[in-house]
């Protein structure tokens, strides 16, 4: 099976009140640590109103970020399209792209916070559909086509990039939610898809149905879509107890919850919590939880449990917040790449078979003592000396010797 690939996605939500300086710089310190740490992935969006998101140009951070890191792939998550003149774009990913030395990854949305399109001036409904027709302009360039086009808002007059993508074929990915409109998009232009409705319960469970509007959208388009291309959003804080990452992350959890998303955003159907064991409580352990507050064995079975309802997904992307302190937060994600990455991914499988194989065979590996104590017989001063050995430890123990306080007993008697 092929390995799961593990990112993180940084919107950012921060609570208000922090220096945003320093948030910046905590931000990027976050992308270097999980490019030591070895994560394959790492997105940013872009917002400008609504307090706690407060990155304006995912292409200015990844840049910054490119210079901290070496491996990670850096992908916008999202700029909304509607918001941008699409050649503007498509020059900006490609200079991402050598910025970064070929790990730029291209996603792209309509917009997420109304009050952005009501700022910009844009109806809410026309933005799905201009996303849509800045999606085909900005791939042609890509490609290197020149490119006219009129719209009722761009126009382009033979446009052509003087600089191609570093990459081969730059990767596009689209954002989903849970309507149909973002994997209908991934089918059309063939394009990879990363579902942010996943991190409700709801939208777990249509990951499945999620699905079949990208092929379908595929099959009319003759496009094809691949699994492999598919990133699934959740949400976790993991530390070495469930009671630990509970008292680490319920009242940031709580914060976040009633004064962001029931406060400020006024989601439907939302109520704020009571108390930091609520937010625990209704976030990571209802049935078909789409969070994990608990220990590394818990967001492994989180996984497995996306897996199935899925049918199978290329990357797993964990949402970067602010629920617990920063050192507790580092710790968390320290501890997903120390033990869930290979434990998903069959990393120590074979360790564990060695370990088992060294233990079940035994008797096949005693011949080593023997011939240790051999040499310890064909010694006269070493076999006299044997008589007056005493238990003793090492650092390191002789593990092929024999029990040479067993022999020493034979001798005596």
């Amino acid at each position: 099976m092929p390995r799961l690939k593990f990112g993180a996605f940084l919107a950012p939500h921060h609570p208000i009140g922090e220096h945003p300086m320093l948030q910046f710089r905590r931000d990027l310190a976050f992308v270097e640590q999980l490019d030591e740490l070895g994560y394959d992935e790492f997105w940013c969006g872009e917002h400008h109103s609504s307090g706690w998101e407060m990155i304006a140009s995912p292409e200015m951070f990844l840049a910054a970020a490119g210079e901290r890191t070496k491996r990670i792939k850096l992908g916008t998550g999202v700029i909304s399209l509607p918001y941008h003149h699409p050649f503007n774009v498509a020059q900006r990913m490609v200079q991402l792209d050598y910025m970064t030395g070929g790990r730029a990854i291209f996603g792209s949305g309509p917009g997420a916070l109304a009050s952005d399109a009501h700022t910009l001036g844009i109806d809410p409904m026309t933005q799905r559909d201009r996303q849509d027709e800045a999606i085909a302009i900005i791939r042609r360039l890509f490609q290197g086509e020149r490119v006219t086009a009129k719209s009722d808002w761009f126009t382009m007059n033979d446009a052509a990039l003087q600089i191609l993508p570093l990459q081969e074929e730059m990767p596009c990915v689209v954002a989903s939610m849970i309507s149909p409109s973002g994997m209908t998009l991934a089918g059309k232009y063939g394009i990879g898809i990363i579902s942010l409705g996943s991190m409700s319960t709801k939208g777990l469970m249509s990951l499945a149905q999620q699905w079949e509007f990208a092929e379908d959208a595929a099959k009319r388009h003759g496009t094809t879509v691949s699994r492999a291309d598919w990133r699934v959003l959740l949400t976790w804080h993991i530390a070495e107890t469930r009671e630990q990452a509970r008292r680490e992350a319920g009242a940031g959890l709580m914060r976040w919850h009633n004064e962001y998303n029931v406060g400020t955003l006024m989601r439907p159907g939302l109520t704020a919590f009571k108390s930091p064991d609520e937010a625990v409580d209704q976030t990571a352990f209802v049935e078909g939880a789409a969070s994990a507050i608990g220990t590394p064995d818990d967001l492994v079975n989180l996984i497995k449990n996306v897996m199935k309802v899925s049918g199978g997904v290329g990357t797993i992307i964990g949402f970067a917040h602010d629920w617990a302190n920063p050192e507790n937060t580092r710790r968390s994600w320290d501890l997903v790449a120390r033990y869930v990455v290979p434990e998903i991914n069959g990393y120590i499988e074979a360790l564990r078979k060695s370990q088992t194989f060294v233990i079940e065979n035994r008797a096949i590996f005693e011949r080593a003592g023997e011939a240790v104590m051999a040499k310890i017989m064909g010694n006269e001063k070493a076999a006299a000396a044997l008589a007056d050995t005493s238990p003793g430890r090492v650092a390191i123990p002789a593990v092929n010797a024999p029990d040479l306080q067993k022999e020493a007993a034979k001798l005596k008697t």
